[in-house]
């Protein structure tokens, strides 16, 4: 009879369990134990929550997504409460990022694994500097974090008791900027919709955390002369980012100025615009009821939570670049040239098909979610009468997928089977469409043939 070898288990999971792998199992461990946390007794008031919706709120969480089927401020304790905050500041850095930084405060050595999955979350080349700017990105986390939390005390201060005031402020300062979107009110932030202070921090915590770590490192690097000129990355995040919140604003705004907007001050008017224009493409906030708004509104947040936010931030959808590469693309092929420019650099062609690949896994991803949506509901309607919800089951996956979290009011009615659906579209989004899909696949050498060519287009 052999004997056992301790480094055979190790050398096993070395070999099959890949980066990828790593990373997609820490995010699904965290929600499974999430969910058990949130079906404790302790975490609920009325004992209400079953595994299907206690998964989903843990999944909603750590994914930083903020779709809810339950009111987290009335059908959850304080414990779970603080477990959701726990979640989602987690799943919005990475439990391995959080590792990394505790190994690294110890002496011990990172793996090769956990420096790649952390480098390809936050960097957009490797760096020498790579544990310093970890070090950076928790301590800049709490420092934003901080001051979130200290302009939204002030206004909450004058509304209830200095305690309540400061747990209010620090849970919705770090769902913001973690663009997770749970909120301790029913209504999210609808009676705030008129106050500056609540809308401006709120939406500097969402461009904070939507533009990504290493943007925010670049930009305080660049100002303090630490660095002479900003990367194409993150010139691009900038320009896309303002491009779309104002693009954002102006539509909701000339689509909703007859509508929901109605007989509102200027100073209203604006602040709404450019709330739900920010909050659409990374955040489940909302100061307005998402339900009552008009098509062509419901159609450009769509597209900006497809979109989402950026790369080696807390949010998700097909990234800002993903989206600014593409239109380069179409604007070179219209030119005529083959090469993408941009500040006087050639974007690498594998970056382009690596771009077009994530951005029609990811429609394909939403077709198939809201398939199943549809499928699932409103079976026993005639079609006149659930015309509606193709709308809803659609907005509602794109918001998954986008992990932002809006919801034109039709999570809580979501059956079992449908639930499961956005768990997984929540997933997805949170980790990637094509790292889930391509994780599990071992990489092989193809065999080429005599090229022919096939008519497109």
């Amino acid at each position: 009879m052999s004997s056992f070898d301790p480094l055979r288990p190790r050398a096993f999971f070395s070999r099959h369990l890949s980066a990828p792998r790593l990373f997609i199992i820490s995010f699904a461990g965290m929600i499974l134990l999430g969910t058990a946390l949130l079906m404790l007794p302790v975490s609920q008031t009325r004992g209400s929550i079953g595994f299907v919706d206690a998964l989903f709120t843990s999944a909603s969480a750590v994914c930083v997504t903020g779709l809810t089927v339950v009111d987290i401020g009335r059908d959850l304790t304080l414990t779970g409460q603080i477990i959701t905050l726990l979640l989602l500041q987690i799943g919005g850095l990475g439990i391995i990022s959080f590792s990394i930084v505790l190994f690294g405060l110890m002496g011990r050595g990172v793996s090769f694994k956990g420096r790649e999955i952390v480098q390809s979350t936050f960097l957009n080349t490797p760096r020498r500097d790579f544990f310093v700017i970890m070090k950076w990105v928790l301590g800049l986390t709490v420092l934003i974090e901080g001051t979130g939390t200290f302009l939204l005390f002030i206004r909450f201060s004058s509304e209830f008791s200095w305690s309540s005031a400061l747990y209010r402020a620090v849970y919705h300062a770090v769902s913001a900027f973690n663009n997770c979107g749970y909120s301790l009110f029913s209504d999210s932030l609808m009676r705030y919709r008129d106050d500056p202070l609540i809308n401006v921090a709120i939406m500097g915590l969402i461009v904070l955390g939507g533009i990504g770590f290493i943007v925010q490192y670049e930009l305080i690097s660049r100002v303090r002369g630490l660095q002479k000129r900003l990367s194409v990355h993150t010139r691009v995040v900038l320009i896309t980012t303002l491009g779309l919140i104002l693009a954002g604003a102006v539509l909701f705004y000339v689509f909703e100025i007859h509508h929901m907007l109605k007989g509102a001050t200027a100073k209203t008017q604006m602040l709404v615009s450019l709330f739900q224009s920010i909050t659409a493409r990374t955040c489940g906030f909302n100061t307005v009821d998402i339900g009552q708004l008009t098509n062509g509104t419901i159609l450009s947040m769509i597209i900006l939570m497809f979109i989402g936010a950026s790369p080696g931030s807390t949010g998700g959808g097909i990234k800002t670049t993903s989206f600014a590469l593409l239109l380069l693309l179409i604007w070179t092929r219209f030119k005529g040239t083959e090469e993408v420019n941009v500040f006087n650099r050639t974007i690498p062609r594998e970056v382009l098909g690596k771009t077009i690949s994530i951005i029609f896994a990811s429609a394909f991803s939403v077709g198939l979610i809201a398939s199943v949506l549809l499928f699932f509901g409103g079976v026993e309607l005639p079609p006149p009468a659930s015309r509606h919800l193709f709308v809803e089951y659609l907005f509602e996956t794109v918001s998954a997928f986008g992990t932002v979290g809006l919801s034109m009011g039709i999570t809580a009615k979501l059956n079992d089977v449908q639930k499961f659906a956005i768990v997984l579209m929540m997933f997805a989004g949170r980790v990637g469409p094509l790292t889930l899909a391509f994780a599990w696949q071992r990489t092989k050498r193809g065999v080429t043939y005599a090229e022919e060519s096939v008519m497109v287009g």
